[in-house]
């Protein structure tokens, strides 16, 4: 995998960080899937204004607009980060919040609708270090529920990605989790039309409210 200087902070958000890499029983060698040529965009997701949850880093920078960090954060201080514009936040009411300099910033689970521009508030913000969500982590990650796919095959198929929609991709425990910032089921039936069932796994960083 080639390195990068970032913390997963949508994966690590969903405990993939924690499961121990492993392949599954496919040869390796095995052929691998075509790629998508780099002009070829995922689609897009159907929206249908339902109030949605993401779990991330909210960031402000001076007076500009605060973005909801969904995916990869830069190790620094203040951390730097980038994502889609929140309407309607405000620091007083998060809880939790640092400020350094010009930048002030957070990790919250934010509520909202989503608009494929920007996102807008619903409901005050709840720090991460307080929100419990109700489900169950995905069975897959299981290392007895490892996929198919052999290393070799998901680090061509991740080579491969060059969609502006990703956030972060992984191989692990025999498939590829690719988060993205909303899929309402669309990108991965996509995918999975291209490399096969159980082959890449797609995550939503924005899903629906409970």
């Amino acid at each position: 995998m080639k390195p990068r200087p970032f913390l997963f902070a949508a994966l690590v958000a969903t405990g993939l960080l924690a499961l121990t890499a492993c392949a599954g029983d496919a040869v390796p060698g095995a052929d691998v899937p075509r790629m998508l040529p780099p002009y070829v965009a995922f689609p897009q997701p159907l929206l249908s204004g339902d109030e949605l949850v993401g779990q991330g880093t909210v960031l402000q920078q001076g007076d500009a607009e605060p973005q909801l960090c969904l995916g990869p954060i830069m190790e620094s201080y203040p951390p730097q980060c980038s994502g889609p514009t929140i309407l309607g936040w405000d620091w007083s009411q998060a809880q939790y919040s640092e400020t350094a300099g010009a930048v002030t910033w957070g990790p919250y689970a934010v509520f909202g609708t989503w608009d494929d521009t920007a996102f807008t508030q619903t409901q005050p913000p709840i720090p991460l270090s307080l929100y419990s969500p109700i489900g169950s982590p995905d069975p897959r990650q299981d290392p007895a529920n490892a996929g198919a796919s052999d290393d070799a095959t998901l680090q061509a198929i991740q080579d491969g990605l060059n969609q502006p929609q990703v956030l972060t991709s992984m191989p692990m425990n025999g498939y590829l989790w690719v988060s993205v910032l909303y899929d309402d089921g669309t990108i991965q039936k996509f995918v999975d039309e291209q490399y096969g069932q159980d082959v890449v796994i797609v995550q939503s960083a924005l899903v629906t409210a409970s």
